[in-house]
């Protein structure tokens, strides 16, 4: 179910452009959530548009979004889905943030987004 919701999150990313999708398996290492999605956009607007269509995608589908966070400064978007975290960040924020560091130790998932 999870896997299924972290699927379903990046192909929403996906299907607004979202770049450089990364998903992370917190699974033994965060107590937050059992997977974090990392992306960005490259402009304040698209960093909506996907945080947004993520939010959309996922309450079509029944699921609750617990919170989201950051989403009028659109520099660091939080989308909480219970067990999937999606961090959007605008582009130069990413890099500053550069969660994929701060996570290193947590293995990468392959997810096949639906775009090619």
């Amino acid at each position: 179910m999870t896997k299924k919701l972290l699927q379903l999150a990046a192909n929403a990313a996906d299907d607004k452009r979202a770049e450089e999708l990364v998903a992370l398996n917190m699974q033994g290492i965060s107590l937050v959530a059992d997977y974090f999605l990392i992306c960005h956009g490259n402009s304040d607007k698209q960093v909506q548009a996907i945080a947004r269509g993520i939010k959309e995608a996922a309450e079509e589908q029944g699921y609750t979004v617990k919170r989201m966070e950051g989403f009028d400064e659109a520099r660091w978007i939080l989308v909480d889905i219970g067990d999937v975290v999606v961090h959007v960040f605008y582009r130069e924020e990413r890099g500053y943030y550069n969660l994929e560091r701060l996570w290193g130790d947590a293995p990468r998932e392959d997810v096949q987004t639906e775009l090619a």
